[in-house]
């Protein structure tokens, strides 16, 4: 009986560390949903996390959950995870989390969770405790993502000059200050459809793995949906200020229409890799769109030293929450 209970009472800590994490996911990359919208002065702060949260939200009538079942069964082995792995797994990706907050680094909260799945595997198990073709398609879209963000990006720019090519740059602005509300909404709501889902994929992971829920089923329990999605909107509305100038302005200036370029190339971008059911970096999405889209207008546009700053980021966000991660679970064996 005591030992169910306590059972039971690290179960419920462990929902409620990855509640925290995807809080903080909302809260990390707000500013890849409202960065461009705001640089361009189209909305205010306080107004554009606001609208963000909102498309956040609806994402869960949108989607469906085929990311949270690439991260809950597709990257570690069946009977390798338990509480101590998502212990780990948890750790790893909101210690890196806060310390990419701290200095204003746009690096992907979705690779420091894969990151730390795959460090607390390999600490208990090895190699062979990975489901390599669900975490080497992970890994290869850390390269793809935004490279097809850049490509999108820099297309609808050429496409958009050219069919306004001979109208006024006054009337194009104000034509893109409204259009940019579309495609910041479908941005957003990319970013909680594929965001909310690796949240769910971790508590299903140990819902599975403490049998309080069965791999036969083919959805996790509503409850963990519902409430990863309200918490990734939640985040999202406190926001996170410093990577907001980041992504805003530091990697280069944006008016309306390059804001709506580099958003619309984004979000088609995320609905593709949610389709797929691949967990994808909306960071390194909306961050390959905004450097397509500068790079189109003039490649002296684009602060190519900030840009290596985040790339260097995205390199290294994988290996450091798996380190950290590995740790947490070593310690995790003394503690319960």
């Amino acid at each position: 009986m005591i030992e169910s209970q306590t059972a039971l009472w690290v179960v419920v800590l462990l929902v409620g560390m990855a509640i925290v994490f995807d809080f903080m996911n909302g809260f990390h990359d707000a500013a890849n949903s409202i960065a461009t919208v705001v640089s361009t002065g189209v909305l205010k702060p306080g107004q554009a996390v606001m609208f963000a949260a909102f498309f956040n939200l609806i994402a869960i009538f949108i989607f469906h959950l085929s990311v949270a079942a690439t991260v809950g069964k597709g990257i570690a082995q069946p009977g390798i995870v338990d509480t101590h792995v998502v212990f780990g797994a948890l750790t790893g990706a909101i210690a890196w989390n806060f310390v990419t907050w701290f200095y204003g680094i746009p690096s992907s909260s979705s690779h420091a969770l894969i990151g730390g799945i795959v460090g607390a595997v390999m600490a208990k198990a090895g190699v062979s405790g990975l489901v390599m073709g669900g975490v080497g398609k992970t890994v290869a879209f850390i390269f793809v993502s935004p490279l097809l963000g850049f490509i999108l990006g820099s297309l609808m720019l050429v496409l958009v000059s050219w069919l306004f090519r001979r109208a006024a740059p006054s009337r194009v602005d104000g034509w893109f200050r409204r259009l940019q509300l579309v495609s910041a909404g479908a941005y957003s709501l990319g970013h909680g459809g594929n965001d909310a889902q690796k949240t769910i994929g971790i508590i299903w992971m140990l819902l599975i793995a403490t049998g309080y829920t069965s791999t036969s089923d083919a959805l996790p329990p509503t409850w963990t949906i519902v409430s990863c999605y309200l918490a990734i909107a939640a985040g999202t509305l406190f926001g996170g200020w410093r990577i907001v100038k980041t992504m805003g302005q530091k990697i280069t200036k944006l008016k309306p229409v390059g804001g709506f370029c580099a958003e619309t190339g984004g979000a088609l971008t995320l609905f593709l890799a949610t389709a797929l059911g691949i967990p994808v970096s909306t960071t390194h999405t909306i961050t390959g769109a905004i450097v397509g889209v500068g790079s189109t207008r003039r490649a002296s546009a684009v602060r190519w030293g900030v840009a290596g700053t985040i790339v260097w980021a995205w390199v290294i966000t994988i290996p450091a929450a798996a380190f950290v991660a590995a740790i947490s679970y070593w310690l995790s064996l003394r503690i319960f």
